[in-house]
């Protein structure tokens, strides 16, 4: 047994502070700088709507809705002005005549009488959030493409043309060779441009993040899919469409897509969120003028989301129902708007003739809006708003909602 003289204590306690001092100096340098996380690196590719038509001037009225009011919190800075983000940088092809790149903040929608946003936008800023990581979103979208021709996987092979559509060429008189060469030429064409941007990005990552350090790294972790409608309304490649399974080629080919971008990229268990189309809301809500199009509708989504139900891609594969999205209340807004048309029709067609002044004429208008609708209503149609329905309004709220969705099914696959 070893004895310690008291002369001895004053000196053994000085050095056990000593140590625990330095220990606990040499946590606080390496909590002070830690390493580098590698940056994370998202895909959002599709059409126009994953271009995104939703104009900025749209994002005010987010506060008349409480789904989406929350919302603004993180889209906007304390001043009001639109946020940009420190972490979350983005490359973005397809929406503009040439590459868009910078910090991730509004007006990297579509370019066409922008600026405008699309899902990118708060997918960036959630994932920020959720992950509190540097981020680099590589986005690649061109408006009207198709996943049977235009983004066709390399391993679905050439594009078959069916009996129908090759009688109706000759019925037509057309001329079934070209129509097939041009087809041939643009089978695959966009997937191609994506992936060489991907590849392109990867290669030279500081041109795009320059805050970007090779000792980081990267890491591929996931890719969004939001695309759809120029399959769903192509009745020639899909002509059981209204039937249950007409669109079962749709989801063969996107499960190809998911399967050789995953090869071609060198993931193979790349996790990806499915967009799935929902114009218009569920087609359970379809009101008179829509009931025409529900079965096709519904057809379509339930072929767009087939693929996460398959067991190979159990837990890295996941849909988005986007028509949960949908602000209901600007269609039932529309709707009562709809049975003032024959008394404004009347008006602007008087307006025209000369019968009414303009001033007059509008006024009248405005008049029969305000007894139909209250200020706030009449802000919802008027200011929330800027596209067609099938770029689901135009609206900041449903895109919002949209790119937020689509970042927490993200978040959930990634370990």
């Amino acid at each position: 047994m070893t004895t310690v003289r008291r002369r001895e204590i004053p000196i053994l306690f000085i050095t056990l502070v000593a140590m625990l001092f330095a220990s606990q100096k040499c946590q606080a340098n390496e909590t002070s700088n830690p390493a580098k996380k590698p940056l994370r690196v998202f895909i959002l590719a599709g059409q126009s709507n994953m271009q995104g038509h939703a104009h900025v001037r749209t994002i005010d009225a987010m506060r008349l809705n409480p789904k989406t009011a929350p919302l603004l919190d993180m889209m906007r800075d304390a001043d009001g002005t639109d946020r940009t983000c420190q972490k979350t940088w983005i490359s973005s092809i397809g929406s503009a005549n040439e590459e868009q790149r910078g910090r991730l903040t509004v007006g990297f929608g579509a370019n066409t009488n922008g600026p405008k946003i699309g899902p990118e936008f708060t997918f960036g800023l959630t994932m920020e959030t959720l992950l509190d990581e540097p981020i680099l979103i590589i986005k690649t979208a061109w408006g009207g493409k198709s996943l049977h021709t235009d983004f066709r996987p390399p391993s679905a092979g050439d594009y078959e043309f069916n009996e129908t559509q090759l009688a109706d060429f000759k019925k037509q008189g057309k001329d079934i060779a070209q129509i097939k060469a041009d087809k041939v030429a643009g089978t695959g064409h966009y997937y191609r441009l994506m992936l060489g941007h991907v590849k392109a990005v990867l290669a030279d990552i500081a041109t795009v993040y320059p805050e970007y350090d090779t000792d980081q790294g990267y890491e591929l972790s996931g890719l969004v899919w939001f695309q759809g409608w120029n399959d769903m309304v192509d009745r020639g490649s899909y002509p059981s469409r209204e039937k249950s399974g007409g669109y079962d080629q749709y989801s063969q080919l996107l499960s190809q897509f998911i399967r050789d971008i995953r090869n071609d990229l060198d993931v193979p268990r790349l996790p990806v969120v499915i967009g799935v189309m929902g114009v218009g809301g569920a087609t359970s809500h379809y009101g008179p003028d829509q009931k025409r199009y529900k079965a096709i509708h519904q057809n379509f989504r339930d072929a767009m989301a087939a693929p996460a139900t398959m067991p190979e891609f159990e837990g890295n594969v996941i849909a988005v129902l986007t028509e949960n999205y949908w602000d209901m209340e600007v269609t039932q807004l529309r709707d009562r708007e709809k049975l003032l048309k024959a008394k404004t029709d009347k008006i602007n067609a008087e307006m025209k003739q000369g019968v009414l002044s303009r001033d007059i004429g509008q006024a009248r208008i405005e008049k029969i809006y305000a007894e139909t609708f209250d200020e706030r209503e009449l802000q919802i149609l008027r200011q929330s708003t800027s596209n067609f329905e099938f770029h689901y309004l135009g609206s900041a709220g449903i895109m919002a909602q949209i790119g937020k969705g689509f970042a927490e099914a993200m978040r959930s696959m990634i370990q």
